[in-house]
């Protein structure tokens, strides 16, 4: 027994042995696995690739195209050069990470030079129309390639930025140049108090405010009705984009639309921002940027939200929840990323529309893509690319070229030239008004505190307000009283049209309705008996056997009087 206690008591500790053992590693090795531990940690952290662009040779990967419309894929998608072939993101930019930051810190782009133009809508809103014509852009060092003349008609693309982005934005400028270069008029459509410019009036712009851009469109196509109109989205501006699309359906004047790393859906969206670490860094500087714009209109918005909760904000969803859904009347945050989100709309686009989206951005997620919509949607071609970050895809050596605004430009031009623009022309002109797909716009059921249930029929709100007049001017000058004259004359117009409209609503269709109508109108003065003759029927069971029982007790009390008397 001694024995035994003596040999427990004496036993080396297993930790006491490790630290031996790690003792007599050289000092050399142990820094090297320190840092390949560290180094697997970074690769998996950033989602670097550069070991899969490595072993692949830098050749990039294939651009997945989702198309279901095979005319639409034949005369346009197929005549694509670079959708069809192979994105292959800056080797020393090889992570979403990498080329969104350095989308955002150093931006690398073209001189441009816009030429402003103020537009002034009725509701005492400003918007700066930024201009950039393809006679404007000749720069040292890049060829302009003007293809059409000055006879025909320059085709126009309206660019919407994304989230506190204006026309200055690097991105922003890749696009206009590009699309300058090729002799075509750019227009980018900065958001209100974005570019330089003060809030002049309370309505601030948000993910499902769709009117700007609708009145911008009207008001170049009311210009140069002609000249063929495109318009392509970025981040917060596709979105905006795909919900205006889809509100309008056929009755857009534009030839077509890209939409470029849209959130598509706004409450996955910010499930995703606050999941992970790493999104936690964009989160917190998407609010510092929000929180900046907030700054600098201060004297509006410190008076029409919770101005104390926005300087505390630590994440979109806090200035959303303290700012966003106030100023556009949302009940709470997530009715509003319900009610802004795009993938509930792009099924009832009516114009082609090229969506690109890279499956590792770390803004917008991949699980947010509304890929059956897409695929039902003949209007409708969607790219993906399996890395390019959020708005950046840079491609070469020196990241001096952005992938997708190549193939934006090159799909506008196709389209352009295709004569499928024809027949979207055509069906612009003879397609009938397509309902939108939000539930908001719908009839709903309104539940009364006493307990009252009425129902409620679609209800016209700003959101879904379309025939108002366009105003512009060059300066800010626009007088309130004439809008207001002009949006009274208006709301007559459309009380003198509904009037006709019920005047003339008698229909072959409705004809078989109207004579069900009146027959039951002639039914009516006989409810009371037709009621009665139902009771009847519904209780003779029940009144027959009490009858026969009652016939049968008289019968049988003479009949043994009678025999009594004999």
């Amino acid at each position: 027994m001694d024995s035994s206690v003596s040999d427990t008591s004496n036993a080396v500790s297993p930790y006491q042995i490790l630290f031996t053992s790690l003792s007599l590693i050289p000092l050399s090795h142990l820094l090297s696995a320190l840092f390949i531990v560290f180094f697997i940690f970074l690769y998996k952290f950033f989602e670097i690739h550069f070991l899969h662009d490595f072993f692949h040779a830098f050749a990039g990967d294939r651009v997945s195209i989702v198309a279901s419309d095979a005319d639409f894929y034949q005369s346009v998608v197929s005549k694509c050069r670079i959708l069809h072939g192979r994105f292959s993101s800056t080797p020393w930019l090889c992570s979403p990470h990498l080329q969104t930051i350095f989308l955002s810190i150093v931006g690398k782009c073209p001189p441009v030079s816009y030429k402003r133009q103020l537009f002034r809508v009725p509701d005492g809103g400003t918007i700066a129309l930024d201009w950039l014509r393809g006679s404007d852009v000749k720069c040292d060092g890049y060829d302009v390639n003007v293809s059409t003349s000055d006879n025909e008609k320059i085709p126009t693309v309206i660019v919407i930025p994304g989230l506190t982005s204006d026309s200055t934005a690097a991105y922003i400028k890749h696009l206009a140049f590009r699309i300058a270069k090729r002799g075509w008029n750019v227009v980018v459509s900065n958001h209100r108090g974005l570019g330089g410019i003060s809030l002049t009036s309370e309505r601030v712009y948000n993910a499902a405010w769709t009117e700007d851009i609708r009145r911008v469109v009207g008001h170049i196509h009311s210009q140069h009705p002609e000249v063929p109109l495109f318009v392509v989205g970025t981040s917060i501006g596709a979105n905006v984009l795909v919900k205006y699309l889809g509100e309008d359906g056929a009755n857009v004047p534009i030839s077509g639309a890209a939409a470029i790393c849209s959130p598509w859906d706004l409450l996955i969206c910010d499930r995703f921002i606050n999941r992970r670490l790493v999104q936690g860094f964009y989160n917190k500087a998407l609010a510092d940027g929000l929180q900046g714009f907030a700054l600098l209109h201060q004297s509006n918005l410190s008076r029409l939200t919770e101005w104390e909760s926005i300087k505390k904000s630590r994440s979109v969803r806090d200035f959303d929840n303290y700012a966003t859904r106030i100023l556009a009347n949302f009940e709470t945050v997530d009715a509003y990323y319900r009610h802004a989100s795009s993938s509930t709309y792009v099924g009832n686009v009516a114009v082609p529309l090229l969506c690109i989206s890279a499956l590792d951005d770390p803004l917008c997620t991949k699980e947010a893509i509304p890929w059956d919509e897409c695929r039902t949607n003949r209007n409708v071609v969607l790219a993906t690319t399996p890395h390019g970050g959020h708005l950046a895809f840079y491609e070469g050596i020196t990241a001096s070229s952005m992938w997708w605004a190549r193939a934006v430009d090159e799909f506008l031009g196709v389209l352009h030239s295709s004569p499928y623009i024809s027949v979207i022309k055509q069906m612009q002109k003879t397609r009938a008004p397509t309902p939108s797909f939000s539930i908001d716009q719908g009839p709903y059921v309104s539940v009364l505190e006493d307990g009252m249930v009425t129902a409620v029929g679609d209800e016209p709100t700003d959101d879904t307000v379309q025939d108002m007049p366009n105003q512009e001017t060059t300066n800010v000058s626009t007088d309130d009283e004439v809008i207001l004259d002009k949006e009274e004359a208006d709301h007559d117009r459309k009380n003198d049209q509904l009037e006709i409209y019920e005047e003339k609503n008698t229909t072959p269709a409705t004809t078989p309705v109207r004579k069900c109508t009146d027959c039951l109108a002639r039914w009516s003065g006989r409810s009371v008996w037709l009621l009665a003759y139902i009771a009847v029927l519904t209780t003779w069971p029940m009144v027959r056997p009490a009858l026969s029982l009652f016939f049968k007790k008289r019968d049988k009390n003479p009949a043994t009087g009678g025999s009594r008397k004999r």
